[in-house]
């Protein structure tokens, strides 16, 4: 009887896991009875754009928290997947930060050409999954929306490929009850231009304040004041964005800080960061952590020690993403097909204790997407997904790292060398500033005919 997986998510960590299954297949390997649950429907998870806040179309809570006018804060030439380049999926060069649809058309390129969409079904929700010991299986319930009825499964394994940032932490502060403007989190951030003319307040000082303000001041906030808990970000900010001490209370449109200062506030934005979530799983079953670069219970950052047949792909905080979820994802799919074997749980946890010891010894930047490129690099010595150069994509978040620091509104007017094909990314027609149209077609139809995919290899 064919081993039975269940993959709940079908966002770039769910479909890395439906790609490693399929290329092990197309090399002869037996393919699982696998099912993916996406409650959405399309694939894509947080690339996918919605216009909704709080609860979709079926009274779900709406996982993305993708806004418009997105653009990647991060070279692609860090995310590229190894065995399907930007290059071959579009045909020529482009620039090193596209934006939001770009990349989500990338992502679809990929399992498009593999052809795994058939194991995906779209509008349903995951409710429960619980695990008998007897029979060593487990008992997933869903509700299919398209056909307006719930369905009962049993599996061997269980892959969570749900993510991590659509369950918003949100904090109170005082006041907040009577403020006379509009409070949101990051997770319901859609749309810069509704705070044209604005004075606007974030509350953070992580990547999505960084972004979400910057989004704000290109589309033409009156002023940013961004508050910080521990340190401010220390960027060289535009005219009319501060960064001031935590934020204190707020008393009718007037936000106080901890240093005393005030500052009136049409809109404030919490940029605080999101919750480890997972409504279908039982207690025993959840892994609770916090966003971090290894989290406990996990055996190479997947295999849930205490019930090994359950998984979990992208738990980590991430400074890797696409091609750490391939890395994680070949792991699983190796270790389900037989060919990876398990030590007892107790080497099991050593393992990890280990991880996390080497993770809190970490002191800069750069030794934190050092530690997390040692980490896929570990992975894929166990598979066969395609080696790349680590130490060189390294190279290219500590040029990012420098860019953001010189000019952090035009970092993303940089470009650099794919490490998968040593193609030169090329400068986009328009500097991001000015770059107000960010679909698809109007990029590329100012990328196109940038130069020659070979001639740029040689440079």
């Amino acid at each position: 009887m064919s081993t039975r997986v269940a993959i709940i998510g079908a966002g770039p960590s769910g479909l890395a896991q439906l790609r490693a299954f399929q290329s092990a297949h197309a090399k002869g390997a037996a393919m699982p009875d696998v099912v993916c649950f996406e409650k959405q429907a399309d694939w894509g998870g947080m690339w996918n754009y919605t216009w909704r806040t709080g609860l979709d179309e079926h009274g779900e809570p709406v996982h993305g928290s993708m806004y418009r006018y997105l653009w990647s804060n991060g070279p692609k030439e860090c995310l590229e997947f190894a065995d399907y380049s930007f290059d071959e999926h579009f045909g020529r060069p482009i620039s090193s930060y596209p934006p939001r649809e770009v990349l989500w058309d990338y992502i679809q390129g990929r399992v498009k050409k593999a052809g795994v969409r058939d194991y995906i079904r779209f509008n349903t929700a995951v409710k429960q999954v619980t695990f008998d010991p007897v029979s060593r299986q487990f008992t997933l319930t869903a509700y299919d929306y398209a056909n307006g009825r719930s369905t009962t499964d049993t599996f061997d394994f269980v892959i969570v490929a749900s993510g991590h940032f659509s369950t918003p932490q949100v904090p109170a502060f005082a006041g907040f009850e009577r403020f006379s403007g509009r409070i949101l989190h990051a997770h319901d951030f859609r749309e810069a231009t509704e705070f044209q003319g604005k004075d606007l307040l974030i509350v953070g000082s992580s990547y999505s304040a960084e972004d979400i303000g910057s989004q704000c001041y290109k589309y033409g906030a009156r002023s940013i004041t961004s508050t910080y808990r521990t340190q401010p970000m220390g960027y060289t900010w535009p005219k009319g964005w501060e960064e001031r001490p935590l934020l204190n209370r707020v008393e009718g449109d007037i936000a106080y800080f901890a240093d005393g200062s005030s500052k009136r506030v049409d809109a404030i934005i919490l940029c605080t960061g999101y919750q480890h979530h997972f409504a279908f799983l039982p207690d025993e079953l959840a892994l609770k952590t916090g966003n971090r670069l290894w989290p406990l219970g996990l055996y190479k950052g997947v295999i849930w020690e205490h019930n090994p047949q359950l998984i979990y792909l992208g738990m980590q905080d991430l400074w890797y993403s696409f091609n750490l979820f391939d890395a994680q994802a070949w792991f699983v799919r190796d270790y389900i097909l037989g060919r990876i074997k398990l030590p007892e749980q107790s080497e099991m946890q050593a393992d990890s204790a280990a991880w996390r010891e080497q993770e809190e010894g970490l002191q800069s930047t750069a030794s934190m997407y050092e530690f997390q490129g040692r980490y896929i690099k570990h992975l894929i010595e166990h598979t066969d997904y395609p080696s790349f150069d680590i130490d060189a994509v390294n190279q290219i978040f500590l040029k990012w790292k420098t860019d953001k620091k010189r000019d952090i509104m035009g970092y993303r007017d940089k470009s650099y060398r794919s490490v998968m094909t040593g193609t030169l990314a090329v400068p986009h027609h328009t500097r991001w500033l000015q770059a107000l149209d960010d679909s698809m077609e109007e990029y590329l139809r100012e990328t196109a005919g940038k130069g020659d995919v070979n001639a740029l290899r040689q440079r």
